[in-house]
């Protein structure tokens, strides 16, 4: 595993915990997994040096602030050269209303998600893009109306091939 720590069932299960409320203490942590609080402290630190744990976050309730809507935009490159992956690519890196990026086997060549105002805001944001001659053949746009399922919690025990 290229010099990281392996990992045991407790760290797994400081992972699983945090990722569903980073806001616990160390003490409620060692006691969802079974630790007194100096070795849980120290695991923890142990993750976040070996880059296992990331960072931390608040999720926010953006409709409490304002309206947005989400829109998911399918692009097709003209070109398919590295390069033209790697222009693409930079120059959409910085688009804070970009939330993700995804390149893709298949119909098309890369997924984004926008988070923006409103309808036309969007269009701006893609018609910039679209001016600024970074290899864009095509794109498709889906404005999304309801989200009823959004998860945050990866499913760690399951993608490790255990059921808890």
């Amino acid at each position: 595993m290229n010099g990281l720590p392996k990992l045991d069932r407790i760290d797994i299960n400081i992972l699983v915990h945090l990722q569903k409320d980073g806001q616990l203490t160390n003490v409620q942590l060692a006691q969802h997994v079974g630790l007194s609080p100096s070795p849980c402290l120290q695991r923890v630190k142990r993750l976040e040096q070996a880059g296992y744990i990331t960072g931390y976050g608040a999720r926010i309730n953006l409709a409490k602030l304002t309206e947005t809507i989400t829109v998911f935009t399918e692009v097709t490159l003209s070109d398919h050269r590295r390069n033209d992956f790697v222009k693409f690519e930079s120059s959409i890196r910085n688009i804070e209303e970009l939330l993700e990026c995804h390149l893709l086997s298949g119909g098309y060549d890369y997924l984004l998600r926008f988070v923006t105002r409103n309808v036309n805001h969007y269009q701006q944001i893609i018609e910039d893009l679209v001016d600024r001659n970074i290899g864009i053949e095509k794109y498709f746009s889906y404005i999304v109306l309801k989200s009823p399922i959004v998860k945050t919690a990866l499913p760690i025990w399951t993608l490790l091939g255990e059921e808890r």
